[in-house]
């Protein structure tokens, strides 16, 4: 029976949310839209894109997913938001979410956890913090995410973060509240007068004791991220297995498409073009056929947008990953897929036709190998799915010769 449903507000953190849960013992699925027909598993997920939207444009691409999920009775539903909280009052609204939220599953307190430790997230005094290499930054000095292009970090107070996008009231549970059980916290949750808490979390135990009070306080909506999801996974104690930490190298070439323009993406490209794959700006001119030959050739090619080149609009990267992808994958099935960047991935995996994704091996830490399936695809492709700030700087090559890592989330 199913118990957990997810919306994941972008394709990669979708995934990331199936992981964990995946980690737990929980089998599961994700759809890449509330159109889809998904199968019965411990964990339905939906995959969206609602990170990257407009305020205006949310309850549209939100609404219908917490519907779809709300009426298959589900014990707990997640909003599966970045552990970076990305969102701002104009784009990908979490406090707008909140709101969306409310009004579909009720008015009872959302417990928000975006901490998630094996990656280097961590809230303490709902203050947030946010590791780049090896080194932990407040939220708001983090250097990807105080530079982020779209939602910038300006506040590492997530209460006041959240706060900020909506009218609601936001308050924070601080960790020592943790020694009275699980119980103690869901009935403070209970007789909060906020709209949402947000939790602390910087170990392992703190995500297992927030799983469990989410358990112990009855149906519930949550916000949070894969901690949370990797908390409430280990209180469902499922036994559904856990996918293998190795997989075989790729049998076709294996193909790139990025429309990350993250540092860390961008040494990725390079460690790749040091290893001898083919490198193609996807913005100069003849990129799409130079990508499609060199494929067909039998190279393994990276298609990127990391260096300086001609404008183009978020759009017009998808659609022209897209053409690629689907050239490359009909002429070679076995073409093992990578996609980088949270909002790029979405969009060029629906348009790619792709339905479900399911994880079948964890090979590279949080970076998963998936297999897709869709109406175009006669078997199932590999796919996977990395965030900006996911992977090692080796994490292409190892995906083309099957070489395993540890955790490489740092």
């Amino acid at each position: 029976m199913t118990a957990v449903g997810f919306y994941g507000d972008d394709f990669t953190g979708s995934v990331d949310a199936l992981v964990q849960f995946r980690r737990a013992g929980c089998t599961g699925v994700l759809a890449t839209s509330p159109q889809v027909v998904i199968g019965d598993a411990d964990v339905v997920g939906i995959a969206g894109v609602a990170r990257s939207l407009p305020v205006d444009e949310l309850d549209a691409e939100v609404r219908p997913a917490l519907e779809l999920l709300r009426d298959l009775d589900l014990p707990v539903v997640q909003y599966k938001a970045c552990s970076t909280a990305d969102s701002s009052p104009a784009v990908g609204s979490l406090g707008r979410v909140l709101e969306i939220g409310r009004d579909v599953f009720g008015d009872a307190t959302v417990p928000a956890l975006f901490a998630q430790p094996d990656f280097g997230r961590y809230t303490f005094f709902g203050h947030h913090f946010a590791r780049d290499g090896e080194t932990v930054h407040r939220l708001d000095r983090q250097p990807t995410m105080a530079h982020h292009p779209v939602t910038p970090a300006t506040e590492s107070d997530l209460a006041r973060h959240l706060g900020a996008q909506t009218t609601l009231p936001v308050g924070a549970l601080h960790w020592p509240a943790y020694a009275a059980g699980a119980d103690a916290v869901a009935q403070s949750w209970k007789e909060s007068a906020d709209a949402a808490v947000v939790c602390d979390g910087f170990a392992d135990e703190h995500l297992d004791l927030v799983g469990e009070a989410v358990l112990a306080g009855g149906r519930r909506f949550v916000l949070g991220a894969g901690g949370l999801s990797l908390g409430i996974g280990r209180a469902l104690r499922r036994d559904g297995g856990v996918p293998p930490t190795t997989t075989d190298p790729a049998s076709g070439p294996t193909l790139v498409l990025s429309g990350s323009g993250s540092p860390r993406t961008a040494a990725q490209v390079a460690a790749a073009e040091r290893a001898g794959w083919g490198t193609v700006h996807l913005l100069a001119p003849g990129s799409a056929d130079d990508a499609v030959s060199r494929h067909a050739a039998g190279e393994d090619v990276v298609v990127h947008t990391t260096r300086p080149g001609p404008s183009a609009t978020s759009r017009e990267i998808e659609e022209r990953l897209a053409h690629i992808g689907a050239a490359c994958l009909a002429r070679d099935p076995r073409t093992r897929l990578v996609v980088c960047g949270g909002d790029t991935s979405g969009n060029v995996l629906r348009r790619l036709g792709v339905d479900v994704l399911a994880v079948a091996a964890l090979p590279w830490g949080n970076v998963a190998l998936c297999h897709a399936t869709g109406a175009p695809y006669s078997r199932p492709v590999e796919v996977v799915l990395k965030g900006g700030q996911m992977g090692h700087h080796d994490l292409f090559d190892d995906v083309r010769s099957g070489r395993s890592r540890g955790n490489d989330a740092h």
